[in-house]
């Protein structure tokens, strides 16, 4: 995410496994960590190699399950926890496709910073391969509120970082940094730095089932006036740790960031809605993008009823993004409200509808392309919330929910500027021509 290379960088994994083993602050199980090199394009993923089948669990926004006091990720029936420390590593080492075995729920602790998932990572040998990387390029600024955490985004050639906390402790009280992220940086200035806690809260966080591996070996651990049993490693390593918290959450984008992000009482949850804010508002290069040559292979569509320009993302069959752009010239402004032209609602969803037969046609061998086509069974939960005109560009996002058989069930949301224009729930199956 971090650095200066051009959009075309090429996509990073690493050279040889490296393992780490420990204790998981929250669960208190016993895991190791095994960081494999992965394909081009498979993306960073986490492989509970301790169930059965091994199911995968992609580091993405849309595996994201939890955010109380760690960031949980669940798919596939499996889940891991507290994978910020272990990916704020595999993001300043710009690591665009690894795969990460691990035998239990939760990556280990160790001391509770990030520099041991650091140093792994580094003796793996990151190394280019094949594909471009993905990146997401902020170009105007934007501001993000998420309970009492706050974000502003603006644009810069790197990932900087300006980061500001604030606890009613004598040790902590109000704390700010700025850091240029880059690898050498991180590694120096940032991830040693560790996770922290309060001792008045332990009860109520055990109560919860949190915490469980927690003490003071692998957390800074705080009473009512001072440190318990360590030393700081900084005055201000409070505020170094929830700057690589940051990192670790914004890794889920799935992409390198060029971005200054100016955060206050920053939190998981806070972070997790950051990083869906930038997925909507970035301009996106690189990665698996399809222009239109590669739709038209795919869908029966033509003009004037193609209502998809590009499609920029397909993430595991299981999630897609496709873009419309709207102009004055579509043929429906002729009689759509004539010197006020509004695009048609029920289009709107046949361009949210397309975009997710691509998704559905995923599914298909590329040789039976030609002989199969998506039709639409139901709409469900439609709503329209406002008007969409020429000059705006049409973000259709698709999830799909549920696949049986040869049908699917998919949640749809159409964007323009990063406000949600459209929703829909939808039922769609794949039929023989």
């Amino acid at each position: 995410m971090a650095g200066s290379k051009p959009a075309d960088a090429p996509r990073r994994t690493v050279r040889r496994e490296t393992s780490l083993e420990g204790v998981g602050m929250h669960t208190g199980a016993t895991s190791r960590v095994t960081f494999r090199p992965a394909a081009p394009g498979t993306g960073v993923v986490f492989r509970r190699v301790d169930l059965d089948g091994a199911p995968a669990i992609p580091a993405r926004l849309t595996s994201v399950s939890g955010v109380e006091r760690r960031t949980t990720l669940s798919q596939n029936g499996a889940e891991v926890h507290t994978v910020e420390h272990l990916l704020a590593a595999v993001s300043v080492l710009q690591l665009d496709d690894l795969e990460i075995a691990i035998t239990g729920p939760e990556p280990p602790i160790l001391d509770g910073s990030f520099t041991p998932f650091f140093d792994a990572l580094a003796a793996a040998e990151p190394t280019e391969h094949d594909g471009q990387a993905d990146e997401f390029v902020v170009r105007e600024a934007f501001a993000v509120t998420e309970g009492d955490s706050s974000y502003l985004v603006g644009p810069h050639g790197g990932l900087r970082l300006t980061t500001t906390i604030e606890f009613p402790h004598p040790v902590i009280g109000r704390q700010s940094g700025t850091y240029d992220v880059t690898a050498d940086v991180f590694a120096r200035e940032l991830a040693p730095a560790r996770t922290f806690g309060f001792v008045h809260e332990l009860e109520a966080l055990r109560a919860k089932g949190l915490i469980s591996g927690g003490t003071v070996q692998n957390a800074i651990v705080l009473d009512a006036t001072s440190v318990v049993g360590t030393t700081l490693r900084w005055p201000d390593e409070f505020v170094r740790h929830k700057t690589s918290d940051i990192l670790g959450d914004l890794a889920l984008l799935g992409g390198r960031l060029r971005a200054h992000v100016v955060a206050t009482r920053p939190s998981h949850r806070g972070n997790v809605a950051l990083g869906r804010a930038i997925r909507l508002r970035a301009a996106r290069s690189g990665g698996a993008m399809m222009d239109i040559r590669d739709i038209l292979d795919v869908i029966p569509h033509r003009y004037p009823m193609l209502l998809v320009d590009r499609i920029l993302e397909v993430e595991e069959k299981k999630r897609i993004v496709g873009i419309k752009n709207v102009t004055y010239n579509e043929p429906f402004f002729q009689g759509h409200f004539p010197g006020h032209p509004v695009m048609p609602g029920v289009l709107i969803i046949e361009a949210m509808a397309q975009v997710g037969g691509m998704l559905l046609m995923s599914f298909v061998p590329r040789e039976d392309h030609q002989s199969k086509v998506v039709y639409f069974m139901s709409l469900d939960n439609v709503k329209f919330r406002r008007p969409v005109v020429p000059g705006d560009q049409l973000r259709c996002e698709l999830e799909m929910v549920q696949f049986r058989g040869k049908t699917c069930r998919m949640k749809g949301l159409a964007y323009v500027d990063g406000n949600v224009v459209c929703e829909a729930d939808m039922m769609a199956a794949l039929v023989d021509k």
